[in-house]
């Protein structure tokens, strides 16, 4: 009989540092499946029912998982952040898209297989949305969800094809079947701004520049701004994005009324960023 267990990708990054750490001081007898391709701290392993160091895109590993586990919840959060998708495009798609499509999959076969719903929580992002120039963005004013989706870069277009998967499976998987199955990928997707975490060192993320500031600055170090002091993004805390995950997987189904939910917090400059810091840290040097 398999363990009944929740499933997250990417654990040892920003998000699932914090995420294994809620989850199981709000549920102390979680069963919690841990995978990434760096090993996790001592102090997180201890809060796992099994940790394991491997890739996403390992179809075996996957098979294993699906024989000896029954995951309700998948937090899917492993994936190739901004920068590094750019400089690599072709990697960025490789995990991001097909890796997502791998855990799809496995969260499909499992709700044929027990026939009971298996949620899968999808941190997307606001590098989905793209307008083509200043004036254009200036003229928008507040954007919807279902507006401006014509993301600029490899991990935007990643994530947004990814909601569109999720789409897919959530509503549509394999639809000209002659009998579908009534249990299905309860797919939920939350686009995060930027986010800071002042526990874990940013990974590689277009809006790594506030966080990165302030991680410099506490260990005395000069940082180089790879953005103008005018600069402006919406960013969030991590708790706050914790608990906005945490609180879109408790939703019921009926309550949710799409697939994919923007999220919104601040918007600061990077000289806001600056001034904040200087508080802090007096000598602090960007």
């Amino acid at each position: 009989m398999s363990t009944k267990a929740v499933l997250i990708t990417g654990a040892n990054g920003e998000i699932g540092h914090g995420l294994v750490a809620r989850l199981t001081e709000k549920h102390p007898d979680i069963r919690i499946v841990a995978i990434d391709v760096h090993p996790l701290s001592k102090t997180l392993q201890e809060k796992c029912h099994e940790v394991i160091v491997g890739d996403i895109m390992d179809t075996s590993l996957l098979d294993r998982l699906a024989a000896f586990y029954d995951f309700g919840t998948i937090y899917h959060l492993a994936a190739i952040l901004s920068t590094k998708a750019e400089r690599e495009p072709v990697l960025g798609h490789r995990v991001n898209v097909d890796g997502t499509l791998g855990l799809l999959e496995l969260a499909a076969r499992q709700a044929r297989a027990t026939g009971e719903n298996v949620k899968f929580l999808f941190p997307s992002s606001i590098a989905a949305y793209g307008l083509p120039d200043v004036p254009a963005k200036m003229k928008a004013g507040k954007v919807k969800e279902t507006q401006w989706l014509d993301a600029r870069t490899m991990y935007g277009i990643n994530k947004k094809y990814c909601e569109d998967l999720g789409r897919y499976y959530n509503w549509y998987y394999r639809q000209i079947d002659p009998q579908p199955t009534t249990a299905h990928v309860d797919f939920r997707g939350i686009r995060f701004p930027g986010l800071i975490s002042a526990i874990t060192l940013p990974t590689g993320g277009t809006s790594d520049y506030g966080p990165e500031m302030m991680h410099y600055a506490a260990q005395g170090k000069v940082y180089d701004c790879f953005v103008p002091e005018t600069a402006t993004l919406p960013f969030m805390v991590m708790p706050d994005a914790i608990n906005a995950l945490l609180k879109l997987e408790a939703s019921p189904a009926s309550n949710l009324t799409q697939v994919v939910y923007n999220i919104g917090a601040f918007s600061v400059s990077a000289k806001d960023f600056y001034d904040v810091i200087k508080q802090a840290f007096p000598d602090a040097r960007v």
